[in-house]
């Protein structure tokens, strides 16, 4: 079936899940065309672990968009995460040619803030421009055009360590597919679920998924601050299987159905029926002993980001407040409990900005839809502040899969 539109396709490999998501460009927006997952077998952590596990844990998820979507999937936009990644803000300066800012200056400035120090075992993924500086007007968006003789940037820098970003890479190209551009995910899910006014007031997305709680920090329109930590659902997953005796896969199911982060919300003499493990009968259990084991250790995990925010120096400038969105921000009563540790607004993140099924909206496909709408705006402007940053990771993956081939 022929398509009206460019396909931009979102690549999430995630700790518990692969998602892939299909989106279709029309002059009316962007569409979601096939959704396909799978569970993910070759990840810790949000790093890749065991190479063939997650190419067939991609595979099964591309072949399920392919039949929703009826066309082949190539090229696609992949998320990574991970404690590896690391992120930091620098700037750059150069002399204007011609006294007007033009193009190439803005390329040259970027490129003088990319020139520092890297260690050999690290790969710059993002540079992302704050604001720039004309002579001493500063807080400018888009400098071209305007008259100088000194162009100043302020950006902020994402960088991965080399292995595990070329093991990503490895894995989506060991299953035929070639890959348009890395991202930072909690940068995908921003696209989704913030809204251009949010950010520019201040607001924190955190991206509570499986294995990793990635965080970023926005102010006047830009990522000020950026951080991963390696904590997730699946340590309140663990935490359910061993407190109530049950296989981890069920722990899952009753987490997902029955779970609750807020115990005051929860009925005191509600009952739940939990699966044992050795084959013995299904156990009647009070919620609240679920809700008791819940709460502490999603306690754990929001003061952890409430640190990080702290440290990022902006926790008095977040008028838009905190944004939870990934797999388990769907949990009842998260919200509540982090507003009570934030002491601010907080919202649950869904996916904005695109058309499709009702499926989509959902926090838990906030970064396989955000990959797509980065996609989608990276063709518009060619990349032409990140292009390249990550070609050479992309080189020596490709380089190593056909060295085995």
């Amino acid at each position: 079936m022929g398509r009206k539109g460019k396909t931009i396709v979102g690549l999430d490999i995630g700790t518990t899940k692969v998602c892939v998501v299909v989106g279709e460009v029309t002059p009316g927006g962007v569409e979601v065309i096939g959704i396909g997952s799978s569970p993910s077998e070759g990840l810790r952590k949000g790093v890749v672990v065991n190479i063939d596990n997650t190419m067939d844990s991609i595979r099964k998820a591309v072949e399920e968009a392919e039949k929703l979507c009826d066309c082949d999937i190539r090229r696609v936009y992949a998320g990574v995460s991970g404690s590896h990644i690391k992120s930091f803000n620098n700037q750059g300066m150069v002399v204007i040619k011609g006294n007007e800012v033009e193009d190439a200056d803005v390329q040259k400035v970027i490129e003088a803030a990319k020139a520092i120090p890297m260690p050999a075992d690290r790969e710059v993924l993002h540079i992302l421009p704050q604001y720039y500086v004309v002579d001493d007007q500063d807080g400018i968006k888009d400098p071209i055009g305007m008259s100088g003789v000194r162009l100043e940037v302020n950006v902020h820098i994402v960088t991965g360590a080399v292995s595990p970003v070329q093991n990503v890479v490895r894995s989506v190209n060991g299953v035929g597919l070639d890959i348009n551009g890395v991202v930072l995910e909690q940068l995908a899910a921003s696209e989704a679920v913030l809204s251009a006014d949010e950010k520019e007031l201040g607001v924190a997305l955190v991206d509570i998924g499986g294995g990793t709680t990635d965080i970023a920090v926005f102010s006047e329109g830009s990522v000020k601050y950026t951080t991963i930590l390696p904590l997730g659902g699946g340590y309140l997953t663990n935490d359910i299987a061993i407190g109530l005796r049950t296989p981890v896969t069920e722990a899952e199911k009753v987490k997902i159905r029955y779970g609750c982060a807020c115990t005051p919300m929860i009925p005191q003499d509600e009952m739940i029926e939990v699966p044992s493990v050795g084959g013995r009968e299904p156990r009647r259990v009070s919620r609240q002993v679920l809700g008791s084991i819940i709460e502490p250790r999603m306690e754990e995990i929001l003061n952890l980001v409430c640190r990080e925010i702290v440290k990022s120096g902006f926790e008095d400038r977040l008028a838009a407040g905190i944004v939870l969105t990934g797999g388990t921000a769907i949990l009842e009563g998260i919200t509540e409990l982090a507003e009570h540790i934030f002491n601010m607004p907080v919202r649950r993140g869904i996916p904005i900005g695109l058309t499709g099924p009702d499926e989509i909206k959902s926090p838990i496909y906030a970064t396989g839809i955000g990959l797509v709408l980065y996609g989608t705006k990276q063709s518009l402007t060619n990349g032409r502040n990140e292009g390249g940053l990550f070609r050479g990771v992309m080189k020596r993956g490709r380089k190593w899969f056909s060295s085995i081939f």
